[in-house]
């Protein structure tokens, strides 16, 4: 057996273990535990998160005129959106039901519902426990919060470690791929132009640090959150009279006790629940680690205050973007047969759409994968950032080899540098819990401040 291979079967172990059902319990148990701990604070604080993000969309504030290095809450939000909707909302969600069937949509609710929770603690202690460098630009997430909050910096060396290395592939490689044969399909275009392309426009982005991701991010996210929501709604409206099948089918395979190829009662539940759960969960991140990097630069003074953005931020990414996705899928009715991924999502807008059903999802991905690469570039460069201490060099070797892998997996034929990446970026989440849980009395104490101040 050859090294290459050793390491290959070492990977298929972990990555069983880091995507795996006791991992998925962990990441939606600390949730769960949070959501308790918290009262149900995502339902009996709606109105306070619901009047602090979406009410600030809608206020018509003129926009903050910022003097330093640092982004507006906003801006923030839409940076960690633009990583955080990405083609796990489309490729997931269609992989999800095609693996585990419509059921799986009941989990991913599941998972995202208590992922907000995740979330927001996420934020809250990255706000808290940012650091300021002598430009006044914020730097922090979940390798500052474990180092200053439990005092273990092995542990949060650990973490930026994995969160460098998994944002070349998960952040970067997979999503160009995903363009790029996306856009070879509808356009024709060969894959190697759409990289080059693709690496050119990142460069151009990336090499203006936060402030010019967040510029971005802030004109992308929204424009491709409403274009999607806006084609998804128009299919649904048209599938009307099918929405109702959609529904039951969703909660009657969710619970569904049927034995499957023999095997015990119950399997239909167990595979609903498996892939519902890590979908929505790669889908949303709640729990990985990544979405707080983003929020930690915003010039917000308050940790809860931004911490709300990460609750809106779950509910936009599951809530809304997967579950149009989803019930656009179930209500087509293709599901069953053998195609799955953005093939099941092409065909289904097609069904409703025409040839500009396809064509609608490849903008989408466009979109989607695109943002997705702006936010995990900064990611990448906030951790490598706290490993080497800022160096300059280390910097914009950094942001070169990631513009240049975007060509590299826009090519494709880098399935074990994708499968190593996602392991990666499941072993983030370990650490991140880890602070998550023994720090969640710092996440409630400041909560309570919070609350005391409003009421």
């Amino acid at each position: 057996m050859s090294f290459f291979e050793i390491v290959q079967q070492a990977n298929d172990v972990i990555n069983g273990f880091v995507w795996g059902p006791y991992m998925l319990v962990l990441i939606v148990g600390t949730g769960v535990y949070l959501t308790f701990r918290s009262n149900i604070f995502q339902v009996s604080k709606i109105n306070i998160w619901w009047k602090e993000t979406f009410g600030q969309l809608t206020a018509g504030k003129p926009k903050e005129q910022l003097k330093d290095g640092n982004i507006t809450p906003f801006e923030a939000v839409t940076t960690a959106l633009a990583s955080t909707v990405g083609t796990g909302n489309i490729v997931g969600v269609a992989t999800a039901i095609y693996l585990g069937g419509p059921g799986a949509v009941f989990w991913m609710w599941v998972s995202g519902f208590f992922g907000m929770m995740t979330k927001y603690a996420e934020i809250v202690l990255a706000v808290k426990y940012r650091e300021v460098d002598a430009n006044g630009t914020h730097h922090g997430g979940p390798m500052y919060y474990i180092e200053k909050g439990l005092k273990i910096k092995w542990l949060a060396v650990i973490f930026a470690v994995f969160g460098t290395l998994a944002t070349f592939g998960i952040g970067n490689m997979t999503q160009a791929n995903a363009v790029a044969s996306s856009v070879n399909q509808s356009f024709g275009i060969p894959v190697f132009v759409t990289g080059i392309v693709l690496a050119a426009l990142l460069a151009l982005v990336i090499i203006g640090g936060i402030k010019r991701i967040a510029a971005v991010a802030v004109k992308l996210v929204p424009f491709m959150a409403v274009f999607y929501f806006i084609g998804g709604i128009v299919i649904l409206i048209l599938n009307a009279s099918a929405l109702p099948g959609a529904f039951g089918a969703i909660f009657g395979s969710a619970f569904s006790m049927e034995s499957l190829g023999g095997g015990i009662m119950g399997y239909a539940i167990m595979r609903a629940m498996r892939y519902g759960i890590a979908r929505g969960v790669f889908s949303n991140e709640a729990g990985l680690g990544s979405a707080p990097i983003a929020h930690a630069a915003s010039r917000e003074k308050d940790p809860v205050k931004q911490g709300l953005w990460g609750v809106f931020e779950v509910f936009v990414d599951t809530g809304i973007i997967c579950t149009i996705t989803a019930l656009v899928i179930l209500s087509a009715g293709l599901y069953r047969g053998d195609i799955s991924g953005a093939p099941l999502v092409m065909a289904s807008f097609i069904n409703s759409f025409g040839e500009i059903g396809g064509i609608f999802v490849t903008i989408a991905i466009i979109c989607f994968a695109g943002s997705t690469i702006l936010g995990w570039s900064y990611y990448g460069q906030q951790c490598l950032r706290y490993l080497t201490g800022g160096n300059k060099i280390v910097d914009i070797g950094y942001k070169f080899i990631f513009s240049c892998l975007t060509i590299v997996g826009a090519m494709g034929g880098l399935t074990f540098v994708w499968d190593l990446a996602d392991t990666l970026n499941g072993l983030m989440a370990i650490p991140n819990l880890i602070a998550l849980l023994l720090l969640s009395k710092v996440v409630f104490e400041l909560t309570k401040e919070y609350l005391s101040r409003e009421k």
